[in-house]
């Protein structure tokens, strides 16, 4: 738990321009005892940690994401939950990120800039205090984020398992045309030895 005098203190240096990570939202799964329940909740937690995985390994941003450059002061107060991801707990009316018209209260910072250049990295689960620290060292008047709502996520993991899915499969035929290929020439060989033993005879 972060004392008022902390909270305080994050919220004054993310209006004055500090910035930090912002997390996804925690997602809430309802718990059954039906096996079908209990079965689509397990498959929905594997969809989401097979997403988490591609996401933190990005280190740029992908054509889904919405990305918001902007300059400080960011005019918002970044909170973080229990599993270290940021998001945007108050947006200041008339600061820079409303401004934009592109950033929301409970967004989630997923991605933001590198220290200097144009490469992003991901920050998800990556706490308040981490994130903060990469905002501030920033080199230039402006950093970019990508910002994440409960509904992009849910987009992004069902794409993500989509295109998972489809590379597997692709993956198998391949094996299973390389399998039927080698049968072949295994055929192939057995019957021209064949062949040549019955010319010799």
């Amino acid at each position: 738990m972060k004392t008022t005098s902390c909270i305080s203190i994050l919220a004054v240096l993310c209006i004055q321009g500090t910035q930090g990570f912002a997390p996804s939202a925690p997602s809430i799964t309802a718990i059954s005892h039906d096996s079908s329940s209990s079965s689509s909740a397990l498959q929905a937690r594997g969809d989401d940690e097979d997403f988490l995985r591609t996401a933190k390994a990005a280190r740029q941003a992908g054509v889904e994401d919405r990305v918001v450059e902007l300059r400080r002061p960011l005019g918002v107060v970044l909170e973080e939950d229990e599993n270290g991801n940021v998001f945007v707990e108050t947006l200041a009316p008339k600061g820079n990120a409303a401004r934009t018209g592109l950033v929301s209260e409970g967004d989630v910072v997923t991605m933001l800039s590198a220290t200097f250049g144009d490469q992003m990295w991901s920050c998800r689960g990556a706490g308040l205090t981490r994130v903060l620290a990469a905002i501030r060292v920033r080199a230039g008047p402006t950093v970019k984020l990508v910002f994440e709502s409960q509904n992009e996520k849910k987009r992004k993991v069902t794409n993500t398992n989509k295109a998972m899915k489809a590379a597997e499969e692709a993956r198998e035929r391949a094996r299973a045309q390389k399998d039927q290929l080698l049968a072949e020439l295994e055929s192939d060989e057995k019957k021209l030895k064949k062949g040549k033993f019955l010319g010799l005879f």
